[in-house]
């Protein structure tokens, strides 16, 4: 990794004076004593072990340490806590927590998390590389060992299906993988079909990837006994999060692939897909434990990584296994196995410490870069603020104003009935379902019945590329009353997204969004609730807990109107991503994903 405050220095760089602490001719900067180590490489638990650190990383692991400490030496007793290496999150994009990675990470340090592999395709798809540039300056800049990829989609297919802000194409990837070694690899290729059918696009991407030595993350959403996986993998994408039944586990295990089970705040993933080990008994060693995507106010109800041990471990894992899946496998899958994910000399000193069972996951200290950075659930640690470039903000460029007509939805029959396709939101899952629905016609127009559970759509494009816009269908949202949401958190182009059952409050609600330049509005009769999020209009620069606060509001304005989804937020701004099968809503039109491609095809049959 570049040299930070926090020195992470590369590993050459630090070799005499570690192997100097490691004699004792050099002093440790910090010792832990009386601890029991989780070694994940070894899957033992082993009591009465000392750590010793120099600067960021580890110097020596054993029973006596004595011989590295000095009069300068930090001494920590660990009263016969665990000591688990720092939780690595394999999968995360940090812009969907709907917070700076500053602020990020004052939220997950507490937690346990001291490192993760962040691809950061929701920023670029606004700004470009510009975007992730700043997100990884940024993240630098944090105690966080933090490993950023290039997004390979932006867009997320073609620009024939969809609209974004930027472009980033081959020669991008090349350019991006260039910034340093915290650059990893390829983020996850969500355009699989074209991969399989050779996209020079999407092949060049790999290829770049490749060349630099660095690695390729997937996204398959195809059924896993599908003949075209095995060809997905040939081309170097050799790891997966898409993953929602043990069997699409096993085949890509099978293959060689990292398998990532997801539990994040609105897909919950990793009960059915840790019966790969549980039930069917495969090896973990390429299981890998991710959130993808984890709200703000499910960092602060729930947890980060903490959280996703201890489902797993409740789920039938042993306790050193689930740790294992949040660290040294982690590592292994991107090579770095010699920095991060295991406590080992050498390593960074990214050490958490936990009371009671380990079973419980209880973090109650924090070290990161071989500092103590929280304790008991707080920041004891600060640092120097990234600041933010003009060009983040001022992205919202709608360019018009909304009116109610604009969600006028144009039928095929002058009066009576017509059968359109809905989106219907699947609860806690990724994907969405294709129903076939009546809809009352009057006067050439669709007007979708809230009585049973329909109400509109609409995606209008809003980085300044011609303003266009598409009409859908939803059900599944549970609105009891007139109510509208508007957003420009919607994945993957982040287009300027409304969803209600009243044209006049879909149109204020969508009007209010531009006018904050990005956020999230829920607009009823019986009044407003706003979160603005004004860095790319998916991302606010407010504290973590403020962040928390207000998208927990959001929360409860959705409930309030009748929307029972869990997570109903983070799952509605998922039905804009055209990659997602069944089908989706984008700016121009609508998309339906099938085993056969990706298609626009019209609402109406």
């Amino acid at each position: 990794m570049k040299k930070t405050a926090w020195g992470r220095r590369p590993f050459a760089e630090c070799v005499p004076e570690l192997v100097a602490a490691a004699r004792g001719d050099l002093e440790a900067t910090l010792v832990i004593q009386n601890i029991r180590l989780v070694n994940v490489v070894s899957g033992e638990i082993l009591p009465g072990m000392s750590i010793a650190a120099r600067g960021a990383r580890i110097v020596y692991v054993g029973r006596d340490v004595s011989h590295t400490i000095g009069e300068e030496t930090k001494v920590i007793d660990g009263g016969g806590r665990y000591a688990a290496p720092g939780l690595l999150d394999g999968h995360c994009h940090i812009e969907s927590t709907q917070m700076t990675a500053t602020e990020f990470a004052r939220a997950v340090l507490p937690l346990g998390t001291t490192g993760g592999f962040f691809d950061a395709h929701e920023i670029s798809n606004v700004l470009g590389l510009d975007g992730l540039r700043f997100m990884l300056e940024e993240a630098r800049s944090t105690p966080l060992a933090a490993y950023m990829q290039v997004a390979s989609c932006v867009p997320s297919t073609h620009p024939g299906l969809e609209t974004t802000g930027a472009f980033i194409g081959p020669e991008e990837v090349a350019e991006a993988l260039g910034w340093g070694d915290d650059m990893i690899g390829l983020g996850e290729v969500m355009n699989f079909p074209g991969v399989v059918y050779g996209d020079d696009k999407m092949i060049g991407e790999i290829q770049a990837t490749l060349a630099a030595g660095k690695f390729a993350d997937g996204h398959f959403t195809w059924k896993s006994d599908d003949w075209r996986l095995p060809v997905y993998a040939a081309s170097g994408v050799n790891g997966d999060h898409e993953c929602v039944t043990a069997e699409d586990v096993i085949e890509r295990v099978r293959l060689g692939m990292y398998a990532k089970m997801r539990q994040g705040s609105a897909w919950h993933d990793v009960a059915a897909t840790i019966k790969a080990h549980t039930e069917g008994g495969l090896d973990t060693r390429r299981m890998i434990l991710v959130t993808d995507d984890r709200s703000s106010e499910s960092l602060m109800n729930e947890g980060h990584m903490n959280f996703v041990v201890r489902h797993a471990i409740s789920q039938g894992v042993k306790p050193v296994t689930a740790f294992q899946m949040a660290t040294i496998n982690t590592a292994e899958r991107f090579g770095l196995s010699r920095d991060i994910g295991a406590i080992i000399p050498g390593a960074y000193a990214d050490i958490i410490l936990l009371d009671g069972n380990l079973a419980d996951v209880n973090v109650t200290m924090t070290i990161a870069a071989g500092q103590v950075v929280a304790e008991n659930g707080r920041m004891t640690a600060d640092w120097e603020r990234y600041k933010l470039p003009a060009t983040a903000y001022h992205t919202v460029k709608l360019n018009r104003t909304l009116t109610a007509d604009d969600f006028a939805i144009a039928a095929p029959v002058a009066d009576g009935i017509a059968v359109a396709r809905a989106i219907e939101v699947v609860e806690n899952h990724v994907d969405t379902l294709e129903r076939h629905v009546e809809v009352n016609v009057k006067n050439g127009k669709a007007l979708p019945d809230p009585k049973d559970d329909l109400c509109k759509m609409a995606v209008f494009e809003r980085h300044g590329k011609g303003g266009g816009h598409a009409l859908g269908i939803v059900k599944g949202i549970g609105f009891v009353k007139p109510a509208a949401i508007a957003m420009t958190v919607a994945h993957d182009s982040h287009n300027l997204t409304v969803i209600g059952n009243d044209d006049e409050l879909m149109a204020r609600a969508g009007n209010r969004v531009a006018e904050m330049q990005g956020g999230v509005v829920m607009w009823t009769e019986e009044g407003v609730t706003e979160f603005p999020l004004t860095v790319g209009g998916i991302m606010s620069d407010k504290p973590f807990e403020t962040v928390a606060r207000e998208s927990e509001a959001i929360s409860q304005a959705l409930l309030q109107a009748g929307c029972p989804l869990n997570n109903a937020f983070m799952t509605l701004s998922l039905l804009a991503l055209v990659v997602i099968p069944e089908i989706r809503l984008s700016d121009k039109g609508l998309v339906r994903i099938s085993a056969e491609g990706i298609d626009i095809v019209p609402l109406f049959l």
